[in-house]
């Protein structure tokens, strides 16, 4: 009688051992699952990034090559230049854009608006680049000549003339969609242009630039910020 209820001891004990491997297996096999799941959310998140990376680069590259190949011409008549880095267009000869302390704009500067803006606007307003436009910045910038402030004040004044000036030429078909997007930024002296020896070239940092933001920089500035969270 004792060796059955032994024998029957044990075989309870064996069950409740086998139950408990079973349940461990099934905990094991679930955190796979999840990890497998979270290994996948990782791996797509990685692929949109490299997608908005790329469509930025595209986008950008392009807009380049149609802005260099709209105005090629143009560029050594205004004294102007493409920078590819940021998409801007600048404008550098100071006597042409404003009288010396002044935010009125000359004549000659009306000129070239008056032949520019309208050909630029066409172009990344048109369907090919028009819902990647984040922001259309015009940039005052003026030499460290003065107080920061009074040049703060200064180049300001003088955004807001050409962002007037250049919103009074848009046509109603246009308008919505360029003042949802177009901005004045006076920048004072903080964007200096330095010479090769360090020395601050004066005459190239007092400059207007037309700068393009599209909404892919937007996106990869977001995904900068969520990786550096993490760490």
């Amino acid at each position: 009688m004792k060796k059955k209820r032994i024998e029957h001891e044990g075989k309870s004990e064996n069950a409740f051992a086998l139950s408990t491997g079973d349940l461990m297996a099934g905990l094991l096999f679930i955190f796979i699952l999840l990890l497998m799941g979270a290994l996948l959310q990782v791996q797509e998140k990685a692929e949109q990034d490299e997608e908005i990376v790329k469509k930025y680069d595209q986008t950008k590259t392009q807009l380049y090559i149609d802005l260099e190949k709209e105005f090629k011409d143009d560029l050594k008549v205004w004294n102007a230049v493409i920078d590819s880095t940021n998409l801007s267009i600048r404008f550098q000869e100071p006597s042409t854009l404003f009288a010396y302390g002044k935010a009125e704009l000359q004549s000659k500067f009306i000129d070239i608006l008056n032949d520019f803006f309208p050909r630029y606007l066409d172009l990344i307003s048109s369907d090919r680049y028009k819902d990647n436009i984040e922001e259309i910045r015009i940039e005052g910038h003026t030499d460290s000549s003065g107080s920061y402030e009074f040049n703060m004040e200064l180049s300001q004044n003088r955004t807001r003339s050409v962002l007037g000036y250049c919103l009074y030429m848009v046509q109603d078909e246009k308008i919505e969609w360029t003042k949802s997007r177009i901005t004045a930024n006076g920048l004072s002296s903080s964007h200096l242009i330095f010479n090769d020896d360090g020395t601050e070239n004066q005459e190239l940092s007092r400059r207007v630039e037309f700068r393009i933001r599209t909404n892919a920089e937007q996106q990869l500035e977001e995904i900068a910020d969520k990786r550096f969270r993490k760490k």
